[in-house]
């Protein structure tokens, strides 16, 4: 093999170019940070694989500029259908769930080729282009530089040396395994099935079919029609060498009242739930599967990836454009890590109780978790307080060293609170640091600002922004992914300052 040295010198290497590493390598490349993306598959996936997008990410790509264009290409599913034994039990609608919480009170359904092309096209809007067929062999690291060297297409190999490198290349992760990262966690009992079939009608919701024995999931997956299924497969035919959808049709056309007319794909897999034990090795980080895997349920696990790369993007590009101290890196660990082990403990629990065998399992599925559904969709608190879980808002890192400062009911650490009255996220699409005052500011801070060179943007208070818990004349400092870092008591110009240069931030020259 031949070995030659890579003739530019980007500052990022992302391996993997699945959703997660995609959006990574675009708003580094949005921050005017040089990427290289490589990834050995031989081209783009074929198949739906994960599609649910919740409100959260859509507010990530509003950021962008991107989230109207992206709703367009898939399906808003707003209601959802729950029966047990074939017979309807309830109904609630994310779009009334989810009201005034978010620009996006729905379920976007998404097939992950789609998803993954558009984001392609957006990275060859910025000049970067997949390198597809190129696997990393090694890597090593010092104070300064990460040097790899990959295998190219032809069998050849390059050594690259970047500043940093993200490996965001699955479950099976070799930059994981190269980094030495335990990936600890274990295998849900039974066996799933998924496929992709056509039922001869239009269908925009979520379906829900729960038997003692089994459970199945429908939802749709394009804007042609087709519909996504999921369940289990009977243990009376799991250990079949070959299982096709006529082994498990007939309980999924009971469950969710369906008839199948053709089915374009069918698969089945066991369920996955690891986490693993870090998420950075020096200047090597870790994201979206390759850190961490988790049942299908609640459509969490994309999601949380591309909460990753949003996070770990942003922060790299302000130390890298040197507009920040290279200690912001040490946040994104621990702010990441943690959801990805709360998601273990609770949806992944709740999902192996739900498909484990035996009687209490048979009872949960058919009579608690139904009843447990109904009482959480009929209250108005309680219906905001699921849809705020399921669409990821309400993630937040209060205990981050970012986060400093509380003030009623807004805790530093959370994500900003949405005014759909006076859309205080529209200004959130500078990708950049800003301070939001609800009222008045004071002539102290309003010259530090402008010493600063930061934005400040001044919402009118009112009765509206009262109600999102915002108070009269309080600043608060905007991280650049949307997320409050700190709220100042009385407009203090001194914590902002401390902030500053705690952090050692230094703000674009644009915003002065």
């Amino acid at each position: 093999m031949t070995t030659h040295l890579a003739k530019d010198k980007p500052k990022v290497l992302v391996v993997g170019a699945g959703p997660t590493g995609l959006l990574l390598s675009l708003v580094l490349m949005r921050q005017g940070v040089q990427v290289r993306l490589i990834d050995q598959k031989s081209g783009p996936i074929k198949e739906s694989r994960a599609m649910g997008v919740q409100a959260r990410t859509l507010e990530f790509y509003r950021q962008l500029g991107l989230s109207e264009a992206l709703v367009k290409l898939g399906v808003q599913t707003e209601n959802t259908h729950l029966g047990v034994n074939g017979r309807k039990v309830a109904q609630f609608s994310l779009k009334n769930m989810g009201q005034g919480l978010s620009p996006y009170p729905y379920l976007l359904t998404l097939a992950q080729d789609v998803h993954e092309s558009f984001l392609v096209e957006q990275l060859a809007a910025c000049g970067l282009y997949v390198e597809w067929s190129t696997t990393l062999k090694t890597l090593a690291q010092d104070g300064t530089t990460v040097k790899t060297i990959v295998i190219l297409p032809d069998g050849s190999e390059e050594e690259i040396e970047t500043s940093y490198l993200v490996g965001c290349d699955g479950a099976r992760s070799t930059t994981r395994q190269a980094l030495g990262i335990a990936f600890g966690g274990g295998t849900s009992e039974g066996l799933f099935y998924v496929a992709d079939v056509d039922i001869g009608r239009n269908n925009q919701d979520v379906h829900v079919g729960i038997a003692p024995d089994t459970l199945a999931l429908m939802m749709p997956v394009r804007t042609s029609g087709m519909q996504r299924i999921l369940g289990i497969v009977p243990k009376t035919i799991a250990t079949q060498a070959n299982i096709s959808f006529n082994d498990v049709s007939q309980d999924s056309a009971h469950l969710l009242n369906i008839k199948v007319k053709a089915v374009n794909w069918f698969s089945t897999y066991r369920v996955h739930h690891r986490v693993a034990e870090r998420f950075r090795e020096e200047r090597c980080f870790i994201a979206g599967d390759a850190g961490h895997i988790h049942s299908p349920v609640g459509g969490q696990g994309m999601n949380t990836g591309l909460g990753d790369a949003m996070n770990l993007a942003w922060k790299l590009a302000q130390v890298i454009n040197n507009r920040a101290d290279a200690k912001l890196l040490n946040t994104y660990e621990p702010e990441r890590i943690k959801f990805a082990r709360q998601l273990i403990n609770t949806t992944d629990g709740m999902f192996q109780k739900m498909t484990a065998e035996g009687w209490f399992t048979r009872y949960l599925r058919v009579s608690i978790v139904p009843s447990i559904i109904k009482l959480l969709t009929r209250y108005p608190i309680t219906k905001r307080s699921l849809f705020k879980t399921v669409s990821q808002i309400r993630i937040a890192y209060t205990d981050s060293p970012l986060s400093q400062g509380k003030q009623g009911r807004i805790s530093a650490g959370e994500r900003l609170p949405f005014v759909p009255e006076i859309d205080n996220h529209q200004s959130l699409n500078c990708l950049d640091w800003q301070l939001h005052i609800y009222g008045e500011p004071s002539k102290s801070l309003t010259e530090l600002v402008a010493k600063l060179g930061l934005t400040i943007t001044l919402f009118p208070y009112s009765p509206a922004v009262r109600k999102a818990g915002f108070a009269r004349n309080q600043a608060y400092l905007i991280r650049p992914d949307g997320y409050i870092a700190l709220i100042m008591t009385n407009q203090n110009s001194t914590q902002l300052a401390d902030y500053v240069q705690t952090w050692g931030l230094k703000f674009s020259p644009q915003n002065g």
